[in-house]
């Protein structure tokens, strides 16, 4: 890749460091995109022995390629982001994908069109771990920074995507039995 084309990526990438997410650390900073794929990427490889019959590389480029339209647009939260959000970020990224040179274009416009028609196992994968990711980084932050829809999604968050797979219904359940502790004993009164 010519040296101008890799440096523009990199300052491209370099938005979702500084792009926050509705989700905040432990120790209560705001989240960026950036750390939420990073997290989800480690979520794909130490999972990977759950999903012998999945191309696991396929999974982790996901993981980390799943975001990048916010760097044009930022994050939206999923329960504010409409249909309309999503065409338009996902016609940004598409078009962005395209200026691309070769071979990369091809690869990630193939790599975003199965994500989207969500068909595969790896696509599922991915989609069910993004979900966990989000519901995780949620019980672990304090519950002040909490909206009042999240006490009924967060525990909930995912529960459809983590139904085709034993393992993620599993921990699809450890997190919502963490997030109902956590209300229970955090929550409102």
């Amino acid at each position: 890749m010519e040296i101008k084309n890799f440096m523009d990526i990199m300052n491209l990438t370099s938005r979702l460091k500084d792009n926050t997410r509705h989700s905040w650390s432990p120790k209560g900073k705001k989240e960026s995109v950036a750390e939420h794929s990073w997290r989800l990427t480690i979520m794909a490889f130490f999972t990977k022995d759950e999903f012998t019959n999945v191309d696991n590389d396929k999974v982790i480029k996901m993981c980390l390629l799943h975001d990048m339209g916010e760097a044009f647009t930022g994050d939206i939260p999923s329960f504010y982001k409409t249909e309309n959000d999503e065409n338009k970020e996902e016609e940004i990224l598409l078009n962005w994908v395209s200026t691309l040179p070769s071979p990369y274009n091809k690869e990630l416009y193939s790599l975003y069109d199965e994500m989207i028609k969500q068909e595969t196992e790896e696509s599922k994968v991915y989609k069910a771990l993004d979900k966990l990711e989000a519901s995780i980084s949620h019980n672990e932050a304090p519950i002040s920074t909490w909206i009042d829809i999240e006490y009924k999604l967060n525990p909930v968050y995912g529960y459809e995507e983590c139904q085709f797979n034993p393992y993620l219904k599993k921990l699809q359940n450890k997190v919502k039995e963490i997030a109902l502790d956590k209300i229970e004993n955090e929550g409102k009164i």
